[in-house]
């Protein structure tokens, strides 16, 4: 049976979830060819790169938008969530400032689409639920991504005061959530991953810039979703811990430990966007049996 560990050093976003299991050997071809079957293609690139963070050789995935509002994930601006803090990246989305310059391998994989469909400016919960299931995948895989959606669906109802079937998402947070969520889920089934543990959570300290206004750090649906998981202090000022990380951490991890004993087998390093000076903003996923 085979035991991962999500290592949560510097927090945990959707995106470092999808470069740390790629990084310990996941096939991000098999990724590409699943999410075909949810048949958003047209509204995004996947990207994932070798980048060093603090010495630490990992890797980089990104969701770049391909649609016609010119919502290309590389905003240098403050952190800003959307109206439900369904956008699950590090929100800075500045790849110039991950690598350090010559240590960078490039990886990256990148399909253009030319497509102009004309999108709504949200998607619903309920759209969301209906897209993966109609997706085609296996029950696993399908079953993992719902429970995570739900998992962040009812935070955002409790916190907004709306019932699940009218939580929305932004389409820019909700074409990356989608992307992370379901991506994990195809990756940890393809890694034949049978039980899933992690280390308490860091979520970072000071404000950020939300629709809403400025909020503490971790967000209120963060927090929300992180309800009865051990989060832990840290004194760096930053959003260390999104929605999307939070969620898929609380749904699928069964016990928040320390490393547990086992055989390792493989590690991966999932890099975030900001860069700490004396931290590696990474998360360590280990393998093992």
């Amino acid at each position: 049976m085979k035991t991962l560990y999500f290592d949560c050093i510097s927090g945990i976003s959707g995106d470092m979830v999808i470069g740390a299991l790629i990084d310990a050997g996941a096939d991000p071809m098999i990724l590409e060819e699943e999410l075909r079957k949810l048949q958003i293609e047209e509204e995004y690139q996947l990207k994932w790169e070798k980048v060093i963070k603090n010495g630490i050789t990992s890797t980089k995935f990104d969701v770049l938008l391909t649609d016609k509002h010119d919502h290309n994930h590389q905003h240098d601006q403050a952190p800003k969530h959307t109206h439900d803090h369904g956008h699950n990246h590090e929100h800075s989305h500045d790849h110039k400032h991950d690598h350090d310059h010559e240590h960078s391998h490039d990886h990256s994989h990148e399909h253009d689409h030319d497509h102009d469909h004309a999108h709504s400016h949200h998607r619903g919960y309920q759209d969301i639920v209906k897209l993966i299931e109609a997706a085609g995948f296996s029950d696993q895989v399908k079953e993992t991504a719902l429970k995570i959606f739900k998992k962040i669906g009812e935070a955002e109802g409790r916190i907004h005061g709306i019932p699940l079937d009218r939580v929305h998402f932004h389409e820019v947070g909700a074409v990356d959530s989608i992307i992370d969520i379901v991506g994990a889920a195809i990756l940890l089934h393809q890694l034949d991953i049978s039980i899933i543990k992690s280390s308490s959570v860091p979520v970072g300290a000071g404000r950020i810039h939300i629709d809403h206004g400025i909020y503490p750090v971790p967000a209120p649906a963060t927090l929300e979703i992180l309800k009865e998981v051990p989060i832990e202090q840290s004194n760096i000022r930053a959003e260390l811990t999104t929605p999307t990380g939070a969620a898929i951490v609380s749904v699928l991890a069964e016990e928040f430990c320390t490393i547990p004993s086992m055989r390792v087998k493989s590690i991966g390093y999932g890099a975030g966007t900001k860069s700490f000076p004396n931290h590696p903003n990474v998360l360590r996923v280990i393998i093992g049996e």
